[in-house]
């Protein structure tokens, strides 16, 4: 399981987001305070606060394709 702390600051940050997920076969969530929610969800992502930091789970540990595309697409992702 890998964890990371990413931002989305822009509505198109948020389609590309999910348009890169759908390509990895693994589970991944988003966690904002007590909610969870499927980080492939476009809807389930809308229903965040994106003003504050979220945790993406990553349930495999063999995810650093994955996490390159990431930091590409979001520049301010925090590892």
């Amino acid at each position: 399981m890998t964890k990371l702390q990413i931002r989305m600051r822009q509505v198109d940050q948020v389609k590309d987001f999910v348009d890169l997920l759908s390509k990895y076969p693994y589970e991944m969530d988003l966690v904002s305070g007590r909610y969870t929610i499927d980080a492939k969800s476009l809807l389930g992502i809308y229903s965040l606060d994106l003003s504050n930091p979220l945790t993406l789970v990553i349930y495999s540990d063999s995810c650093e394709e994955l996490l390159t595309q990431l930091h590409a697409l979001l520049p301010d992702c925090i590892v």
